[in-house]
């Protein structure tokens, strides 16, 4: 018996030093898979990297931004009220555009047997 295909959703985090510049660095994944209420967040910083962009960024702040997105995809209420939300709509709130150092891309979709295996997948392909 084969596994199952399910649907995901992804947005990639992205550091955003200096939004004048446009310029940005994959700092993170966070992938949504509604059938099995899979909702989690990876990330690898490179602060050599990120510093090379804007040499004044707040690089722990930046961290702390990605700690939140963690805390949300985990439920973890310490850290707002929308982490108490049901997981679609949590992703529904951290897909959401921003204009501020820490943003997603569009969303993209697939199918996969395996989220967890698949979020360490996009993480690798795309941020590392």
């Amino acid at each position: 018996m084969s596994a199952r295909s399910l649907p995901y959703q992804y947005v990639v985090l992205r550091c955003v030093p200096r939004v004048d510049r446009e310029e940005f660095l994959n700092v993170g994944v966070v992938l949504y898979c509604e059938e099995t209420a899979f909702l989690q967040a990876a990330r690898h910083v490179d602060r050599e990297r990120l510093a090379a962009l804007d040499p004044r960024l707040d690089l722990d702040a930046v961290c702390d931004a990605l700690a939140f997105v963690e805390g949300v995809c985990r439920g973890d209420e310490s850290v707002g009220a929308a982490a108490g939300k049901p997981a679609g709509t949590r992703f529904g709130f951290l897909k959401a555009p921003r204009s501020t150092v820490l943003q997603t891309s569009a969303v993209h979709g697939g199918v996969t047997t395996d989220p967890a295996r698949q979020l360490e997948h996009l993480l690798e392909r795309l941020v590392s």
